[in-house]
C-alpha cells in the first residue's frame, strides 16, 4: 500500500509540473479522438510526433542541413514512411535497425518504424560494417535505415526485408528523404502490438548489449527530470549529443513533447555551436561533457559573454568532472545540469547548478521517485561517507538485456557498475566503476580521484588511469595524459599527485597522448588503453 501511495504521489506531481512547464497543454476539442486512436493503436512511444503536431503543427519541429520541417509536416512523413515500410513487408515485432545521424531522417526512420509496431534499434553511428552486422545478426535486424555514408561498408549486409539511404548528398527516388516527401501520408493501421525502442549499451567492455525500453505508463519518470530541470515549451534546443544514446534520444523527444524547435548538426561542432547560441538564441543545449570542453575550448573574443537566452544545459553520458563545471557555469552561467544514470538503471541523480556551486565534482541527489542506496562487497549498507557499490531503483529500468541476462541486483535495486560515496546532504560523487579499482601494494585506488586532480592541473586537458600488472605489488598505476602545455614532464604529474594524494596513488608511469581515446558519448574506451599497454 506504502508503494502504491508513493507512486500515486509521484504521478500526481509529475502532473502538476508538467503543466506549470507546459508539457501538459490545450489540445483542440476536434484532435482528441484521433489522438486517443493514435495512443491507443501506436502506444505512448509511437503516438508521442502525433500528440506534439496536434498541438504545435504549423511550429517549426527540425531545423537541419536541409531546412526547416513543422510538426504537421514531421508527423505526415512519419506516416509515408510507415506505409513504405508496410509495403516492404515490415509488420508488429520486425526489427527495423536505424544507423542515422542528428538530422530530420532520424525521426522519420523511428516513428514511421513506430507506427508499424517495429522494434527500433538505435544503432551506434561510430559503429564499422562488422559491428553493424554483427549487432543486426544479434536483434534480428528485418530493415536496416542507414546514412549515405554508411554504404560502402555495408555493402556486404542483406537484411531480408533490405535497406533504405536516409541523408544522401544527392537525394535519389528510393531515399528515405523521397519517401518521406512523396508517400502515402494516411495513417498506418493498428499494428498487432505496440512498437519497442532499444537502445545500445555503451559498449566500453565490448559488443554493445541491447536494453529495450518500456512504453512509459505515466509522467512519473518524466516528471523526477523536470522537476530539477526547467524545460519550457516552444524553446530551440540544440541536441548535440547523437540520438542513438540515452541522453540524446531522451532530450530530442523530449523537446518534441514539449513543442520546441530542435536544431540539428549530423556532426557537432563547436564553433558553430557558439553562432548558433548568439544567433539562434538556444535555450537549451544536450551534449556529453568531452562536447561541452571542447565548446568552452573555442576563442570567442568579444562574443565570450555569456549566450543571451541559454538556460539549460543539459549533460550526461560521462564524468563532468568539477573542473569542467565550474569553467561551464563561470563562462555560460548557472545553466548546467549534469545527469547520472546508464543504459539499464535509466536516470538516477541530477545535480542543479547550485549543487554544483557547491560541490562541483558531484552528480547531485536522487530524482523524485528514484532509490539510490550504496553496499559493500558483502551486501551491507555503507555508512555516509564511505565508498560503496552503487544500486539503483527507478520505474523504467531494463528487465533484461535483448539477449538475456541483466544487471545484478540488490535489496530490489540495479547496479550502476559504479562506485560511490555520498556526502552529508544527500549528494552523489562517483568514484569510478567497480571493476576499475585497481589494487596495488594491498591499496585500493580508485582512478576517479587521481584524474579528477590531474585534470585542475593547468598544464593538463584530460587523463585517464589504467592499472599495469607489477611483480611486487600486484598492479602499478600507469596515467595517460592530454597536455595542454608541452613543456609539461612525467615528474610535474607525479609531484603533483604526491603532493596532493598517498604515495601508493602516484602513477609509476605517465604516457602523453595528443588525445584519448573515446567512443560517440565521451566514455574513455578504457580497453584500448589497455590494449595499447599490451603492444607497447
Amino acid at each position: 500500500m506504502k508503494a502504491v501511495l508513493s507512486r500515486i504521489g509521484n504521478e500526481a506531481h509529475a502532473v502538476g509540473q508538467a503543466v506549470r512547464s507546459g508539457l501538459i497543454g490545450f489540445i483542440p476539442p476536434l484532435a482528441l479522438p484521433g489522438l486517443v486512436k493514435s495512443v491507443v493503436d501506436y502506444g505512448m512511444m509511437g503516438s508521442a510526433l502525433s500528440v506534439a503536431a496536434a498541438r504545435y503543427s504549423g511550429h517549426i519541429a527540425v531545423r537541419d542541413e536541409l531546412g526547416a520541417v513543422s510538426y504537421g509536416d514531421l508527423d505526415a512523413r512519419a506516416n509515408a514512411v510507415a506505409q513504405h515500410l508496410r509495403s516492404l513487408g515490415v509488420r508488429a515485432g520486425d526489427g527495423v535497425g536505424v544507423l542515422v545521424r542528428n538530422h530530420r531522417g532520424f525521426f522519420d526512420a523511428v516513428f514511421g518504424a513506430a507506427r508499424c509496431g517495429a522494434r527500433v534499434i538505435l544503432l551506434n553511428t561510430d559503429f564499422a560494417g562488422p559491428q553493424v552486422r554483427a549487432v543486426g545478426d544479434r536483434e534480428d535486424i528485418a530493415l536496416l535505415i542507414h546514412d549515405e555514408e554508411y554504404s560502402e561498408a555495408l555493402a556486404d549486409a542483406a537484411p531480408k526485408l533490405g535497406r533504405i539511404v536516409a541523408w544522401q548528398d544527392e537525394p535519389d527516388a528510393d531515399g528515405l528523404e523521397a519517401i518521406a516527401t512523396k508517400g502515402d501520408t494516411s495513417r498506418p493501421p493498428r499494428p498487432a502490438v505496440h512498437p519497442k525502442i532499444i537502445l545500445l549499451t555503451s559498449g566500453t567492455t565490448g559488443l554493445p548489449k541491447g536494453a529495450e525500453r518500456k512504453d512509459p505508463r505515466g509522467l512519473a519518470v518524466v516528471g523526477g527530470m523536470i522537476d530539477r530541470i526547467p524545460f519550457r515549451a516552444k524553446r530551440t534546443v540544440a541536441v548535440c549529443s547523437p540520438m542513438f544514446h540515452a541522453l540524446g534520444y531522451a532530450g530530442a523527444v523530449l523537446a518534441l513533447e514539449y513543442g520546441s524547435t530542435l536544431l540539428l548538426r549530423r556532426r557537432f561542432d563547436p564553433e558553430a555551436s557558439w553562432a548558433d547560441l548568439r544567433v539562434e538564441r538556444v535555450d537549451t543545449m544536450v551534449m556529453v561533457p568531452v562536447m561541452l570542453r571542447r565548446l568552452l575550448d573555442v576563442e570567442v573574443g568579444v562574443e565570450a559573454a555569456r549566450p543571451p537566452a541559454l538556460r539549460v544545459v543539459f549533460v550526461a553520458g560521462a564524468q563532468l568532472g568539477s573542473d569542467l563545471a565550474v569553467r561551464s557555469m563561470d563562462r555560460l552561467g548557472p545553466v548546467v545540469y549534469n545527469l547520472y544514470g546508464s543504459t539499464e538503471v535509466s536516470a538516477a541523480t541530477i545535480a542543479t547548478p547550485a549543487d554544483l556551486r557547491i560541490a562541483p565534482g558531484c552528480v547531485g541527489k536522487p530524482l523524485r521517485g528514484v532509490q539510490v542506496r550504496l553496499f559493500d562487497e558483502h551486501g551491507a549498507e555503507v555508512p555516509q561517507g564511505e565508498i560503496g557499490r552503487i544500486f539503483v531503483g527507478a520505474l523504467d529500468q531494463l528487465d533484461e538485456y535483448t539477449t538475456g541476462g541483466r544487471k545484478e541486483s540488490l535489496h530490489g535495486l540495479m547496479s550502476s557498475g559504479d562506485v560511490g560515496r555520498f556526502d552529508a546532504e544527500g549528494r552523489l560523487y562517483i568514484e569510478g566503476r567497480d571493476d576499475d579499482m585497481i589494487v596495488s601494494g594491498g591499496e585500493n585506488v580508485f582512478p576517479a580521484e587521481i584524474e579528477e586532480l590531474l585534470t585542475a592541473h593547468p598544464k593538463i586537458v584530460e587523463c585517464s588511469l589504467v592499472g599495469v600488472p607489477d611483480e611486487k605489488f600486484g598492479q602499478r598505476l600507469r596515467a595517460f595524459v592530454v597536455p595542454a602545455d608541452s613543456s609539461l614532464t612525467e615528474d610535474e604529474v607525479r609531484d603533483h599527485v604526491k603532493a596532493n594524494l598517498a604515495r601508493f596513488k602516484v602513477p609509476r608511469e605517465v604516457i602523453f597522448l595528443d588525445e584519448l581515446p573515446r567512443n560517440p558519448t565521451g566514455k574513455v574506451l578504457r580497453r584500448t588503453l589497455v590494449a595499447w599497454q599490451k603492444e607497447n
